[in-house]
């Protein structure tokens, strides 16, 4: 139980940083936001987030990371198919 508690944590932080990153690599022009890199950032970062919430039973901010998540999937399909 602890290390799957422990598991789903760093699922969270990892989410955190991920679109933290994205946000400051697009913010200072690093990238730009059509880079699939900054949409896998936003995604992986996203799904993080949404697990986390989800088994913490946190519904607002789980909707919030899964419609983010469903976002930056359109959004990396949409550079793919380019």
């Amino acid at each position: 139980m602890y290390r799957k508690k422990s598991l789903i944590g760093m699922l969270g932080w990892y989410g955190v940083a991920a679109t933290v990153l994205a946000y400051i690599l697009v913010s200072f022009s690093l990238i730009s936001p059509t880079n699939w890199l900054y949409q896998l950032l936003n995604f992986t970062g996203a799904l993080g987030i949404t697990i986390e919430t989800y088994y913490k039973k946190d519904y607002q901010p789980f909707w919030l990371n899964f419609i983010w998540m469903l976002i930056a999937a359109a959004a990396i399909i949409s550079i793919l198919l380019r």
